[in-house]
């Protein structure tokens, strides 16, 4: 991969996400395979039968049922003592994981943005629909310069933390343009994230998974046993995947390659055959992960850094079931 010089300046909301994707994202909400008690009350449906004000069914009086919830009308017509039953509605808890490392830099050009500014862009329009729709949303982000292993922001809710949301994402953007490397320790930040997170509720990690160790690790103290839906957004710059068309803008030869993260150099000859080496190197990296989450029952989806955040959340990510 190669980063770029080419400065990305993100200072407002609108920065992160426009008006016309959050007027489109307004009339969707998220969306769970699997189905949680909410901590609050929320606008999602659960199948769980509650205490709401909106009527679901019946059922058969049992002894020690509370007699409030007896339909007497029911019993003066059919002599019978039934009980009423309530579909209750309860919130999701969103929890987004973002990768900051050095490597996340790659793919910024005068046409197309970082894997981190897409990563950033994505965070915010899922935290903007979850809040919104009154979802309890937080946000933790890994491998940025100071070494902190995870930064995070607690879990909020509704339309008036949009900006909240929006000024911490600012200012994670701003601490990695600040400069910093050093390899990101996944495994114990997904440790940390673990004993951190509190409820269930649906996981977003977006990140190019390009770690040395820890993998299998992290993901599973990011999945952290059956009570999340994980998804898993594997981002790669268009570099990264097609590294014949640095070759076609006259990248060939001799070079002295410097790793973002650790540091460690190599002199390689940019040849036909090395591109074709490389790329193979790649879809076994894509394909270790992939396997790695459907192990863990985890959602892996490949986008390029160039996609945009609308076209991937209202296109597969919605077929996928995480917004409807």
């Amino acid at each position: 991969m190669l980063i770029s010089q080419h400065a990305e300046r993100v200072r407002t909301v609108e920065d992160l996400i426009g008006p016309d994707l959050a007027a489109r994202l307004d009339r969707l909400d998220l969306m769970s395979r699997r189905v949680f008690a909410g901590r609050l009350p929320g606008e999602r449906r659960s199948k769980r039968r509650g205490r709401s004000v909106e009527f679901d069914d019946y059922r058969d009086y049992t002894p020690g049922d509370d007699l409030r919830h007896l339909d007497w009308n029911v019993y003066a017509r059919l002599d019978r003592f039934l009980i009423k039953l309530f579909r209750e509605e309860e919130d999701l808890g969103l929890h987004l994981v973002i990768d900051a490392s050095a490597s996340m830099e790659a793919g910024a050009s005068e046409t197309s943005p970082s894997k981190l500014l897409f990563a950033h862009r994505l965070a915010m329009g899922l935290g903007y629909l979850g809040l919104v729709n009154q979802n309890r949303v937080s946000v933790a982000v890994f491998g940025a310069p100071g070494g902190a292993r995870l930064r995070r922001l607690a879990p909020m809710r509704g339309r008036r933390n949009v900006r909240r949301l929006a000024a911490f994402l600012v200012e994670s953007m701003s601490e990695r343009a600040a400069g910093g490397a050093g390899e990101p320790d996944f495994a114990g930040a997904m440790r940390e994230f673990a004993l951190s997170r509190k409820g269930k509720g649906v996981i977003v990690l977006v990140s190019d998974f390009l770690f040395r160790e820890g993998l299998g690790e992290g993901l599973n103290y990011l999945v952290g046993g059956h009570d999340v839906d994980a998804y898993a957004i594997h981002v790669l710059s268009p570099g990264e995947l097609e590294p014949e068309r640095d070759a076609e803008r006259g990248l060939v030869g001799d070079l002295r390659l410097t790793d973002a993260e650790s540091g460690s150099t190599a002199e390689v000859t940019l040849s036909g055959a090395l591109i074709r080496a490389y790329k193979r190197r790649l879809e076994d990296h894509v394909a270790s992960v992939r396997a790695a989450c459907r192990a863990r029952s985890a959602v892996h989806e490949l986008v390029r850094s160039d996609t945009e955040p609308g076209d991937l959340l209202l296109g597969s990510l919605r077929r996928r079931g995480l917004l409807g």
